[in-house]
């Protein structure tokens, strides 16, 4: 890895070897975007760092004030609290684990719209979307303008439930990138107005990724094991390689989904997750458990092997 320490040898006989402390910045997070949401807000955007950069968050800056800082799973965030018809210039930074901090990358520049009265009508969905795939990793989306009395100011895009992009209000298309290869991918789009008031979905756009030349890292949890004891379960896993931290998880029982693991800002393992179930079935029960996780691009991975696990008393 690149965060790897640089060894020193000593040549007295009984000394421990000596490491070099990381003083090698990561790299300038790329294409950030910026894009106003509404009269006070805007929604910053940027891809995510390499996973053997060693980042483990990233900082945003409007002007040279940081306003926001975030774990390196998040790679968009709202700034809120601005003012109407302003022009704001936003900057990304990534900070690896030894606390050194990148350069700053080009800057986004935005302009915030003119305030509206008080708007409580949401646009019109999009009628129309379509889309193809553009390779293993990116797909092609568009869609029908929507409408709103006040005017739309962005188009949100969502895999899953989970919001994964925007572009400006003008936009009625977009490329989505970080994709997995030869996987069915479900999109919905929303518009947005000045106000934040969104509208229904876009009916759904189905986009099969072209399959990849060559073997990808396994989205599923590893090396699972369910353990039961008196009134619990205990679960443990390896995270799969997903390039970023992986906080959500769910849990299929007898094949059915049962509840979603969530883990907090700063709680995420660095190595084995560990959650406990606490369990009111009598013993004997037999429970068949797996899970999943949610992976960067909003979908769900591949679960993790299935356990039988029997209840205890």
């Amino acid at each position: 890895m690149r965060r790897s320490a640089v060894l020193c040898a000593l040549a007295v006989a009984g000394l421990a070897a000596c490491s070099s402390p990381d003083t090698t910045p990561p790299a300038a997070p790329a294409g950030l975007t910026a894009q106003a949401g509404s009269a006070s807000s805007v929604h910053v955007m940027w891809e995510a760092a390499d996973g053997r950069e060693g980042v483990t968050g990233y900082r945003v800056f409007q002007g040279d004030r940081m306003v926001r800082e975030l774990p390196a799973e998040k790679t968009m965030t709202d700034v809120t609290g601005l003012s109407p018809q302003t022009r704001y210039a936003f900057t990304v930074r990534a900070l690896d684990a030894a606390g050194n901090l990148s350069a700053a990358g080009p800057q986004a520049e935005v302009t915030t719209p003119a305030a509206r009265a008080e708007d409580r009508q949401a646009p019109t969905a999009p009628a129309r979307a379509a889309g193809s795939p553009a390779g293993s990793r990116e797909a092609r989306l568009s869609w029908s303008a929507a409408t709103d009395a006040s005017g739309v100011t962005a188009y949100d895009v969502y895999q899953g439930g989970v919001r994964i992009h925007t572009v400006a209000g003008t936009e009625t298309g977009t490329r989505l990138t970080g994709l997995r290869p030869d996987t069915v991918y479900t999109f919905t789009v929303r518009a947005r107005d000045g106000a934040d008031n969104s509208s229904p979905d876009s009916p759904p756009v189905d986009i099969t990724t072209e399959p990849a030349d060559g073997p990808g890292p396994s989205t599923s949890p590893g090396d699972f094991t369910a353990t039961a004891s008196p009134g619990a379960v205990a679960l443990s896993w390896t995270p799969p390689d997903t390039g970023r931290e992986t906080r959500e998880y769910e849990l299929h029982v007898n094949g059915r989904a049962t509840t979603v693991i969530q883990f907090g800002a700063g709680a995420v393992p660095a190595g084995r997750a560990e959650h406990r179930l606490t369990v009111a079935e009598p013993a004997g029960t037999e429970w068949r458990v797996k899970l999943r996780a949610r992976l960067p691009d909003g979908t769900w991975g591949a679960f993790s092997a299935e356990r039988r696990v029997t209840l205890g008393p």
